[in-house]
């Protein structure tokens, strides 16, 4: 029997049990009940190239907006950005009385690459002693063609024929490394007992629910999965030894929820090629 690699599992967090806590002095995405009268006036993630390279590099923008319709007590928002299937880049903001938030970075890059960005936009209001969030994702995706066979450009749909090509390309090596985990995780879990996406592919959960849950069980499921995520992927991969690793380099994290809604993993392998599974138990209070 081939040796498996190594695999760490730990709680992304504990039961989703919804109730008011007290915000710890440190940054942090903490969700609370959904506010149904606030809602997010702007959010985008937007991905660009600019025109000319920097010596051999050429530069993507990364800006992320977002803009509640009143100020809130706190307002953050994380994003991530893979490329080929590799997390490149990661930006937060967490500002206290404020309405909205912008950010923006550039990375020099090179080579023929499938970004994927993806933002999670929450704001922390407060009425007392009762504590309420609003929250919405936000997405990008750009091909960028670097090549010496081809000139600098990027798209994000193709549409002529050579733009179709590249696209596939970039599509199959991607998927090569992404699916790299999820074929492992077939090994350890029954695929059958679990629906099962890539975390940009979350972002159109935003508009509708989950196959056999309200709206609000898929915001309080989803707001969790992002503290999670924040605490335990973000911030940095606890490994199997104890030891701490930035997610820089770690693939594209796969969601798996299973069927009952009774518990979700998320999967990744890190830089150094370890398999790291997290998991978080599921439990939906009004």
């Amino acid at each position: 029997m081939k040796r498996l690699l190594s695999i760490c599992i730990f709680l992304l967090s504990f039961v989703i049990i919804i109730q008011a806590l007290k915000r710890p002095a440190h940054e942090a995405i903490m969700f609370f009940p959904i506010d149904p009268t606030v809602r997010f006036t702007t959010a985008e993630t937007k991905l660009s190239l600019q025109p000319k390279k920097k010596e051999t590099r050429y530069v993507v923008d990364w800006i992320v907006t977002s803009s509640l319709d009143r100020t809130a007590y706190l307002r953050q928002d994380v994003s991530l950005l893979f490329a080929n299937g590799r997390l490149v880049a990661t930006q937060t903001k967490w500002k206290k009385n404020r309405k909205s938030l912008i950010q923006q970075k550039q990375l020099k890059q090179k080579g023929s690459r499938l970004f994927q960005a993806i933002s999670y936009h929450q704001g922390e209001l407060h009425n007392g002693n009762d504590i309420r969030s609003s929250q919405k994702m936000s997405g990008d995706v750009l091909y960028v063609i670097d090549s010496s066979f081809a000139p600098l450009q990027s798209f994000r749909k193709p549409t002529t024929a050579e733009q179709k090509t590249w696209a596939n390309t970039l599509n199959k090596q991607t998927q090569t490394i992404v699916n790299k985990t999820a074929n492992q995780m077939g090994n350890i879990l029954p695929a059958d007992d679990y629906y099962h996406l890539y975390l940009p592919e979350l972002v159109q959960y935003n508009e509708q629910p989950f196959m056999d849950l309200t709206t609000n069980e898929t915001e309080m499921m989803i707001g969790n999965l992002w503290e999670g995520l924040y605490k335990n992927y973000f911030l940095g991969i606890k490994k199997q030894n104890g030891s701490i690793e930035s997610p820089i380099g770690s693939t594209v994290p796969l969601i798996l929820i299973k069927k009952d809604y009774s518990k979700l993993f998320v999967v990744t392998e890190t830089a150094d090629r370890e398999l790291v599974i997290l998991k978080q138990l599921l439990e939906f209070t009004q």
